[in-house]
């Protein structure tokens, strides 16, 4: 269970009729847990590094022309497939190849139609054909990413979600009707109800669907030390910080306290030598003011502030080209 969850688990015991002396009705019950509810269709995922990221969840209605295309996609590859095999066994003009081009066409018929969606999903970061074209893809509950073995249950549950099934009348009155269009009424009523927006399938392998556009908001780490924002200054502008990096200096701008000047030495040298490679700083220049100088500038600087105040430190300079003309930071 996630962080965000845990954390509501705990708001609804504190905050449920049994913490209190005096029991309301059920109306009244009712009208909290209504209002309660989030009234849009963002959901938020607290890591165990305290870095909350927010999804937007997809809808029935953003999912449905995925689903579409990759039912296109689906009978295309197995279209392909069997005009490749027709094509081959009627160069080949063996009698026995025909019986097992059937076959073989059959089984790819079973596997492609119900392994399709888990085999694009595992493998290519929750994302089918459809669902990248048009901007979703799968997750676990707790945000991270899908494995085999859910996307394997939410696809063969999938059938579960289709149901039920209506068919097409028939064109003779003495033949029944043999074609049936899936309507997908209860995966519809599920994804409404549920407030993570799941099919049966979803609720069964503990995923959701969301739009691959991922929002993060990182918890603001206080900077009392006077020589960061100089320190900062001197960062290359057109210097861009990966989310990889982002995510790394938040932890550790949140964690640092908790660690010997020592420690944080040893674990900031590892990153901090490739970036005064890159800024062309002096070799002294302290590891763990570094990550906090680049922290301050990726999160807490702002662009249309005035330049920082150097204070005691005017005159000072990190680069190599000025370190003829400077002194160390003081420590």
């Amino acid at each position: 269970m996630s962080t965000a969850t845990r954390s509501n688990d705990r708001t609804a015991t504190v905050g449920s009729p049994r913490a209190s002396k005096v029991q309301p009705d059920a109306s009244s019950e009712g009208t909290m847990n209504f209002l309660s509810r989030p009234l849009d269709t963002t959901i938020e995922v607290v890591t165990p590094e305290n870095i909350a990221f927010e999804y937007q969840l997809a809808g029935p209605f953003r999912r449905l022309p995925a689903y579409l295309v990759d039912v296109l996609v689906r009978y295309g590859i197995i279209v392909v497939l069997v005009i490749t095999l027709i094509f081959v066994v009627g160069m080949i003009d063996i009698d026995v190849l025909g019986a097992f081009a059937i076959g073989a066409g059959l089984v790819s018929y079973f596997l492609i139609s119900w392994f399709y969606g888990a085999a694009m999903e595992t493998y290519f970061n929750g994302r089918t054909v459809g669902k990248w074209m048009f901007g979703i893809r799968v997750i676990d509950v707790d945000g991270c990413p899908i494995t085999g073995r859910r996307a394997i249950i939410r696809n063969l549950l999938r059938i579960a979600d289709l149901a039920p099934m209506s068919a097409l009348p028939s064109v003779a009155m003495e033949m029944p009707p043999v074609l049936f269009i899936p309507t997908g009424i209860i995966g519809l009523i599920s994804v409404i109800c549920t407030r993570r927006m799941q099919r049966l399938g979803d609720i069964a392998a503990g995923t959701m669907v969301i739009v691959d556009e991922k929002t993060w908001r990182l918890p603001v780490a206080k900077i009392d030390d006077p020589r960061v924002a100089p320190l900062a200054s001197f960062i290359p502008g057109d210097y861009l910080v990966s989310r990889n990096m982002a995510r790394t200096l938040a932890i550790y701008a949140e964690r640092r306290h908790y660690l010997t000047p020592g420690r944080r030495a040893e674990i900031a040298r590892h990153l901090a030598i490739p970036l005064i490679e890159r800024f062309d700083f002096v070799s002294d220049v302290d590891f763990d003011l570094l990550m906090l100088a680049l922290y301050y500038r990726t999160f807490l600087a702002d662009p249309s502030q005035e330049p920082a105040n150097l204070g005691p430190l005017a005159g000072y300079s990190p680069l190599r080209r000025d370190q003829n003309r400077t002194v160390s930071i003081p420590t």
